[in-house]
């Protein structure tokens, strides 16, 4: 039934790799399932016959689409069917579009779309690898124009050893998580986020995953060789070559004198009147040209710019090739948040919100990873007004998500263990102004936040992105690229980090890849251009994290009991928890381990719920002081609830330091009252006195308050009391 099935078997990172063409999606133009133990994936890439109508871009569309039955999960949605896409999938989308868009003709404007669905997943053999390698294999045996082909390959790095595709076991242990993309010659696509490591490490990693993609690049090209089609030739969109110099020397040095200036709004207002000039002086000898006329404008300006640079080491607004743009950093802008900066390069500028909140705030995550939740959420606004522009908001786009997904990577490596600081962190970064490396701003403002919020982070985190110029063999690198250095460059290596190394990477080329001696330029000088970022800026304006967090912030301690002991802090129902919550005014948060943590305004109250707890688990100590609730009054005295289920007696006698005739005279039901523990009687039941607790704390002057007829009155109970249960209360911090 299926003639042209095909298998095509190797080894990948030590494992097989299974390629099986000729089965499924035969109507696509490029097809495969790619297994990679037990990952497997379905990889169709498909293009119009014809180029879309008005287009002047290449449409490649490329979806990574999570099926929740790969894992064995149902989701967790009302419909319990995959709606759209959950973050993972979406940054794994961008991770193959930067890989292979690069590889696509300029001049092509027939769609294409890059389909890869995640049908089975081992947690050992990564999906998005696989994937990648998949759209790669689709792509080059398909008849769609393409330079291809590529492979990617995930790097580790443990104990000083790079590892290919680390495990699922692996990953937890490595110190970095680096996606290289690349041809047999080239690197097209590198994304990575580290644990703080040198440039050495990160160079050495790079290069070590570019030999081994060598080997799967020779692989697809033997599937090529046997079975891919011949590429269809497309009609080509662009304007003519003689159109092209009719406007470079009509408007050429009108462009060069627009361009000169270091200030956006002013190169805009320039450049708005050539562009109507341009057309109104072409309209007859190019009718219904404006789009034509509108690429050769854009054309001229990259031409102007990328000659200055090569030729001249000019940048638009006058900096040199290593020079950044003014910097300003700023903290406690909004003074009602948990913590606030601001990061201001140039005409880029971005404000970062922090918001603190309890175990509980955490997102759960719906998707085919094996995180269920994360507690660190970084996110990425960028309104339309940052560029001058009017258009209506609909929410986070790809371009927002990828890059509050890196922002988050570069500063997860320093945020506080949860035992350190128990806190669920959001940060929002708000785009005010942007003129380029609005992600990298994030990054830097992110770090004043997070300091100025008081979070102990491990240290300051700074975010730099590093452009490129090619011609032929010709090529040089620039710091701090703004605009339109990123419209008419090559390059976008985004990298932030510590002084001491680096935590993240995104790179995104316009070209079909960087050589190797490239990569090492690139991260030598953003590394120098982070210090500079951290001591000059950012520790200017706060030299270190605050020591106390804000008052609007949630205050919070943390204590872990035996595990046994959980149901009883729970209660039947929920109700002992339910309890606490209600009397402290605080929220509690109770985690399989036994580690609980509390959070609330008042550390008064976070204390008192901490006290119940520890009497739920261990039993009262002689000598400790409480504050109970009375539950009951007797003519002997009264009953005192000190923790849910933990009551005791203070007798009539131990009531008050003065005579006491009734009990009613000194309490009533629901008072809340101090009391000591004296020990606890032959049935296990709780002694406790009032009148010991106001000597201790209050220093009152006790007086023999115990008449004869009360004496006669008073229950048949032991007077000696057996000590307390030896043992420790549980540990707990105060995180200020």
């Amino acid at each position: 039934m299926f003639e042209n099935f095909k298998v095509f078997e190797t080894e990948f990172a030590g494992r097989p790799l299974r390629v099986e063409t000729g089965k499924m999606a035969q109507l696509a133009n490029g097809a495969c399932m790619v297994r990679y133990g037990d990952t497997a994936v379905l990889c169709t890439a498909t293009a119009s016959p014809k180029p879309r109508e008005g287009m002047d871009f290449f449409p490649l569309s490329v979806d990574f689409e999570e099926k929740l039955y790969s894992v064995g999960r149902i989701p967790g949605s009302f419909l319990r069917r995959e709606n759209k896409p959950p973050e993972k999938a979406i940054l794994a989308s961008r991770l193959i579009d930067r890989s292979i868009r690069p590889l696509f003709p300029k001049d092509m404007r027939n769609d294409v779309t890059v389909v890869c669905t995640v049908m089975s997943v081992d947690q050992d053999c990564s999906p998005e690898i696989t994937a990648l390698v998949g759209a790669s294999i689709a792509l080059s045996i398909s008849d769609i124009p393409w330079k291809g082909p590529i492979s990617a390959v995930s790097v580790g790095l443990i104990d000083g050893q790079y590892i290919l595709n680390p495990t699922s076991k692996q990953r937890e242990q490595s110190r970095m998580a680096v996606t290289v993309s690349s041809t047999a010659e080239r690197i097209p696509m590198i994304e990575a986020g580290a644990k703080i490591v040198s440039d050495e490490e990160m160079y050495e990693g790079i290069a070590f995953g570019h030999e081994e993609n060598k080997k799967i690049v020779t692989f697809i090209e033997s599937i090529q060789d046997e079975i891919g089609k011949v590429k269809f030739t497309y009609e080509a969109v662009h304007a003519s070559d003689e159109m092209q110099k009719d406007v470079m020397d009509y408007a050429g040095e009108a462009i060069k004198a627009a361009l000169d200036t270091n200030d956006k709004n002013v190169r805009d207002a320039r450049l708005e009147p050539i562009y109507d000039d341009v057309f109104g002086h072409f309209a007859e000898k190019y009718p219904d040209s404006e789009k034509q006329l509108d690429e050769c404008l854009y054309k001229t300006q990259k031409y102007i710019v990328r000659r200055w640079l090569l030729d001249e080491q000019k940048r638009v607004d006058g900096r040199g090739m290593d020079e950044m743009r003014p910097l300003n950093a700023e903290i406690d802008l909004l003074p009602r948040v948990h913590g606030s900066g601001m990061f201001t390069r140039g005409q880029t500028q971005v404000l970062t919100a922090l918001t603190l909140g309890s175990a509980s705030d955490a997102q759960l995550l719906d998707d085919i990873g094996e995180e269920k939740e994360k507690r660190y959420m970084h996110q990425y606004n960028f309104p339309s007004y940052s560029t001058g522009e009017t258009k209506p908001s609909r929410g986070p786009g790809r371009r927002e998500i990828g890059h509050g997904a890196l922002a988050e990577k570069a500063l997860l490596p320093v945020i506080p263990s949860q035992d350190e600081f128990p806190y669920t962190y959001r940060l929002v970064s708000e785009v005010l102004s942007s003129n380029g490396s609005t992600s990298q701003a994030s990054i830097c403002a992110s770090t004043l936040a997070l300091m100025a919020a008081g979070v102990p982070i491990k240290a300051p985190v700074a975010g730099i992105s590093c452009g490129l110029i090619t011609e032929g063999e010709r090529w040089m690198t620039m710091v701090d690229i703004q605009g339109l250095e990123d419209f008419f460059g090559d390059m976008d290596f985004k990298v932030a980090g510590t002084k001491e190394g680096i935590t993240a990477i995104q790179m995104d080329l316009k070209i079909n890849g960087l050589t190797l001696a490239m990569v090492k330029e690139a991260l030598y000088k953003t590394h120098k251009a982070r210090n500079y970022i951290i001591d000059e800026v950012i520790l200017k304006a706060i030299s270190a994290p605050r020591k106390e967090l804000s008052p609007y912030a949630p205050k919070m301690m943390s204590t872990q009991i035996p595990v046994d002991k959980i149901r009883e802090v729970i209660g039947t129902g929920g109700k002992v928890i339910h309890q606490i919550c209600d009397e402290c005014d605080v929220k509690m948060d109770v985690q399989e381990d036994g580690h609980i943590f509390v959070t609330g305004l008042s550390y008064d109250n976070l204390k008192r719920a901490m006290t119940i707890i520890d009497t739920i688990v261990h039993d009262p100590e002689p000598g400790a002081i409480y504050n109970g609730k009375v539950t009951r009054l007797m003519d002997f005295g009264a009953f005192v609830e000190i923790a849910p289920g933990k009551e005791g007696l203070v007798h009539i006698s131990q009531l008050d330091v003065k005579h006491t005739d009734k009990v009613t005279d000194v309490v009533k039901v629901g008072d809340i009252v101090m009391v000591k523990v004296l020990g606890t009687d032959d049935r296990g039941r709780l002694n406790l006195s009032r009148r010991e607790a106001l000597i201790e704390v209050e220093g009152l002057v006790p007086e023999n308050n115990l008449s004869e007829e009360q004496q006669n009155r008073r229950p048949p109970r032991r007077d000696d009391h057996r000590p307390g249960r030896p043992g420790g209360r549980p540990f707990h911090r105060e995180h200020e």
